[in-house]
């Protein structure tokens, strides 16, 4: 059996659209499509159920795709196996990220480089969900999220900073030291949309003290959200980790009543044996957290 040919029902499971797949394995829709085929062919089942586009996997594809998701995925791991026998671990470690946390991706690409220069690194932005999906499925080899609110489920983890969040507007000269809860509620507001962990971790808060967020405007990244203040439309609530890269018109004003801080921390997915690119992320997550 070809490697490629499970590597092909993989991408149309997660693109779910035949075009879009065979443009992830770099080939033409008409080679994807043949090589899915040779695969049915060989399994005698049909795996893929479609007409002139894609429909789903059948009950057959279904059962088979998570037999083809580690297949793929213990060949990735016995190259890296192999490359660190030759003295230097090889391969593109996938770090899937939650927007809170994209701004120390700079520190761990820099702690990695440091530990396994020949590695490539590969960020995906990703919510909490999408990053616990991600391991599962093996489409990740690491993510950093939150570890105490919402956990992946069969994860190591390593802890790297505890969140805090501020309350950022547009500096007008009138902005005070400190705000409190009801007050920011009060203003016009953009925040993250409720598929974001960040935000049902806020709307939890504010709901323990009889409050509610009602934005004008949502997203699902922090620089969307600061496009929007700086322009002067709106204001918003955001981590510490992206305070230092605030602009000279911005201010982060801390509150009143500090939400509890949100630990977060760097996770793989709790399986034996543990690929070398998973423990690489795990010992430069470790390697960060002690300095």
């Amino acid at each position: 059996m070809q490697l490629r040919l499970l590597e092909y029902l993989v991408a149309l499971a997660r693109e779910r659209h035949f075009a879009r797949a065979a443009e992830a394995c770099h080939v033409s829709q008409p080679t994807l499509s043949a090589g899915l085929v040779a695969l049915e062919e060989e399994l005698g089942k049909r795996l893929v159920d479609r007409e002139r586009r894609f429909i789903g996997l059948t009950a057959a594809g279904e059962a088979v795709l998570p037999w083809a998701q580690q297949v793929i995925a213990a060949c990735r791991g016995l190259s890296a196996a192999a490359s660190e026998t030759k003295g230097a671990l090889r391969g593109e470690l996938r770090l899937g990220s939650i927007p809170a946390a994209l701004p120390v991706a700079g520190e761990f690409a820099r702690a990695l480089a440091r530990l396994h220069p020949a590695v490539k690194l590969s960020i995906r932005s990703c919510t909490s969900r999408e990053i616990a999906h991600g391991l599962a499925a093996f489409e990740l080899d690491a993510g950093v999220t939150y570890t105490a609110h919402e956990p992946p489920p069969h994860v190591i983890a390593v802890p790297l900073y505890e969140e805090r969040m501020h309350f950022v507007t547009r500096d007008d000269g009138r902005v005070p030291a400190s705000i409190g809860w009801a007050e920011a509620m009060a203003q016009r507001l953009c925040l993250l949309h409720q598929g974001m962990q960040n935000r049902r971790i806020l709307d939890a808060w504010l709901a323990e003290r009889g409050l509610s967020a009602h934005p004008c405007a949502t997203a699902d990244s922090y620089v969307a959200l600061l496009a929007l203040v700086g322009a002067g439309y709106c204001a918003t609530i955001m981590p510490d980790s992206y305070v230092p890269l605030l602009s000279p018109w911005a201010r982060a004003i801390p509150f009143d009543e500090p939400m509890p801080p949100s630990p977060i921390g760097l996770v793989v997915s709790e399986r034996a044996p543990l690929g070398p690119l998973a423990s690489a992320a795990l010992v430069t997550a470790e390697r960060m957290r002690t300095g």
